[in-house]
């Protein structure tokens, strides 16, 4: 697994307030025409907001607020293959797998594992997203 993040997402109460905080309130641009979660491009990263409830049950996660942050570190893949790949990596590692590689309704692939710490990693291969050979994963295929 290279050392880089693609995403990181955050759990939301309020998804439309969150959008006014970060597009009004900071000025940041959404990235993606979808209602349901944002995408904002960072530099060589995106953040995304999604609500706190869609986010936990991604991830197959209780979100009692006691062992769900809200919040959700991606990596992506380049490939669909490679989610599995990263998983099985994860698990040999230690890790705990929350949620096996799935196709997924937006198009893409993906799957869920937990550090040892219990912080859930998404795997996800993103057919519309780029990821350069630096590593910075980019909205928008190359």
């Amino acid at each position: 697994m290279e050392q880089r993040l693609s995403l990181i997402t955050l759990g939301v109460s309020d998804l439309a307030r969150a959008r006014r905080f970060y597009e009004d309130g900071l000025g940041w641009t959404k990235g993606n025409p979808e209602d349901e979660v944002a995408f904002y491009q960072l530099n060589g990263l995106i953040l995304a907001l999604w609500t706190r409830t869609e986010l936990a049950a991604d991830a197959r996660v209780a979100d009692t607020g006691a062992t769900f942050s809200g919040i959700s570190i991606a990596f992506n893949t380049r490939s669909h293959d490679e989610v599995d790949e990263i998983l099985g990596q994860a698990a040999a590692a230690g890790g705990t797998i929350l949620k096996s590689g799935e196709e997924q309704p937006w198009g893409g692939y993906s799957g869920y594992f937990a550090d040892p710490d219990g912080h859930p990693w998404e795997v996800a291969w993103n057919p519309g997203w780029s990821i350069d050979e630096t590593g910075h994963t980019s909205l928008g295929s190359a």
